[in-house]
């Protein structure tokens, strides 16, 4: 059962197709287990369309005709083939991308990097946290977007489970407490930078890169 959602702001920006990309991939895995989301997204294409319809034709420039024949006729770019189901176990939106193996932070602590070749910059990582353990307190410079894919945790504003997307964004700090009964994993991405309230926390933030 699913019970923390994306804000309707970040499922807009996903169906306009202008999210940032480790936003966008979190967001993706989401969508991938709920199909209220799914709907919501679609409801946001269908808005997107009906704008673009009702839009006023524009007029071509002179060579208009002749650029887009130059571009059909151009060749097409060398991409990257990604692997097929790089991590089968992972959920689908993550299966093809190259995924760091778990390193330690400290005992009941580790993290691990996605990387996503068409956005070398972006900042995805997976997070392994013990059972009864706490993440460091912090707040964000920008925001932060965390899918629980597996166990549970709780802060100051809510009990979070398997399924559920948190955002948080510079006004709120919090301290994540993972459940006593088993260890989470989480998939996160900072649209920004964490702020970590503690000196441990500072100290152990240049081994994570976030």
């Amino acid at each position: 059962m699913i019970s923390h959602h994306p804000s309707d702001d970040s499922l807009a920006h996903y169906a306009a197709g202008n999210l940032g990309a480790g936003p966008r991939l979190v967001l993706a895995t989401h969508l991938s287990g709920c199909p209220q989301c799914r709907a919501r997204v679609r409801s946001f294409e269908a808005v997107g369309g009906a704008l673009i319809d009702s839009c006023a034709p524009a007029d071509l420039p002179a060579d208009g005709l002749e650029r887009v024949f130059r571009l059909i006729d151009a060749p097409e770019p060398i991409r990257p083939v990604a692997p097929v189901a790089l991590h089968p176990e992972l959920p689908e939106p993550l299966r093809r991308y190259p995924v760091g193996r778990w390193r330690f932070v400290h005992p009941g602590f580790r993290w691990r990097r996605v990387t996503l070749p068409e956005a070398p910059d972006a900042n995805v990582i997976m997070l392994r946290v013990g059972a009864g353990q706490k993440v460091p307190q912090h707040t964000h410079t920008g925001t932060e977007y965390t899918q629980v894919l597996t166990g549970a945790f709780s802060d100051s504003f809510g009990r979070y489970r398997a399924g559920d997307c948190v955002e948080a964004d510079e006004d709120v700090d919090h301290q994540p407490v993972v459940d006593p009964d088993g260890e989470c994993i989480c998939l996160a991405a900072v649209d920004g930078r964490l702020r970590l309230d503690s000196w441990i926390g500072r100290m152990l933030q240049p081994l994570i890169g976030i």
